[in-house]
């Protein structure tokens, strides 16, 4: 774990593997490394605006758990970005298969079930 860590902090070990590989895979690697990073900003922006803006809702501390959910998530997302986009330019660089990951199943799986508890919260405030 720590040498995966270190590898996302040290350029040159990543170059050291493998051949320069076309700077269009590099560049397009790294742009899908920056769209998971706006992901993440988005979740740590949603889990402040939920912290700030959200009124009391019908269960004790439940907006208190959404934005430290959101929060959370934006961190993970975050963490995750980085090491998707360093194991994707070592394969690049090697001409291996890329890194399969199932990663934007989850993620799209905790959105999908954070939005279904939000309904569930509005209903409830709402008939409540």
């Amino acid at each position: 774990m720590w040498e995966t860590i270190r590898r996302w902090f040290d350029p040159r070990e990543l170059r050291s593997v493998g051949t320069t590989p076309d700077y269009r895979f590099s560049l397009a690697n790294e742009r899908t490394f920056l769209a998971w990073l706006r992901t993440g900003l988005a979740f740590i922006a949603g889990g402040l605006a939920a912290a700030q803006f959200l009124p009391p809702l019908p269960l004790a501390h439940l907006r208190e758990v959404i934005a430290v959910a959101l929060l959370l998530l934006g961190g993970a997302v975050a963490v995750r970005a980085v090491d998707h986009w360093a194991r994707t330019e070592r394969a690049i660089r090697l001409g291996e298969e890329l890194p399969a990951s199932r990663f934007p199943a989850v993620l799209a799986l905790a959105v999908a079930v954070g939005a279904l508890l939000l309904v569930v919260a509005v209903l409830a405030r709402a008939i409540g």
